[in-house]
């Protein structure tokens, strides 16, 4: 006889320890690159896109990258003078913020500058993200589109229609102004014509030595200098 699914047993804490096991792997996984690389790179990433940072990772196999689980890192290089892993390293976490990641390697700072300041990949723009440039369309057919798609550019905005079967846009039409917000029908207009808005591209702002302990600014602005003197002055919360 079957089972009623209402008679299926399911285990609730099977998720959480799985889910607990997995950042203590983390943990000890981060701690251990602390102990096998020299430096530890904090890096930002504007317009993220998984398959440029797999594009880095493929590159840089020699040394390791970590990107996102943030308050695990931070938990696994430590908070505070009293809880890291390693002198200073609670600097570090304190700028493990945000779109940003870890490299763990052997390279120098020159090394990796030299190779970061060329990785530029463009891709398109999604929606919320600002317009570097205006795009307008002028007036005419537009062959590259199939006529079974003249209802979706018409659903989008574009002032088009079909004529002897040909999909056309019967007035001037302006897709974005330098500067716009993009929003998700823009963003799509812009990807059927071809412009690539995003720029993908690695910063790298702090430097740990382990040979050291020094920690280094490497690109920022004042505000954010101001804001790393007053926590020093201040206390430090969880």
């Amino acid at each position: 006889m079957p089972k009623s699914r209402r008679d299926r047993k399911v285990s609730l804490t099977r998720t959480p320890r799985k889910g607990l096991e997995a950042k203590q792997a983390l943990i000890a996984e981060l701690r251990r690159c602390v102990d096998t690389y020299k430096y530890i790179f904090v890096f930002s990433v504007a317009n993220m896109r998984n398959n440029k940072l797999k594009d880095v990772r493929n590159a840089w196999k020699h040394s390791r990258i970590f990107f996102g689980k943030n308050k695990v890192m931070m938990v696994a290089l430590g908070r505070e003078p009293s809880s890291e892993y390693k002198e200073n390293l609670h600097k570090v976490s304190k700028h493990l913020k945000g779109e940003v990641g870890l490299l763990f390697t052997n390279r120098t700072k020159d090394e990796v500058d030299e190779w970061f300041s060329k990785f530029r990949e463009l891709d398109f723009a999604r929606a919320g993200n600002k317009a570097p440039y205006g795009v307008s369309l002028d007036t005419g057919p537009l062959e590259q589109f199939p006529h079974s798609m003249e209802p979706q550019l018409r659903q989008l905005g574009l002032p088009t229609a079909l004529k002897k079967g040909v999909v056309t846009l019967i007035s001037d039409y302006e897709v974005c102004k330098e500067g716009d917000v993009l929003t998700p029908e823009q963003a799509r207009v812009l990807k059927l014509f071809g412009y690539e808005m995003a720029e993908f591209k690695v910063t790298m702002k702090f430097l740990w030595n382990s040979e050291t302990g020094d920690f280094q600014k490497l690109i920022g602005d004042e505000a954010e200098e101001e804001e790393e003197e007053d926590d020093d002055d201040g206390s430090n919360e969880d």
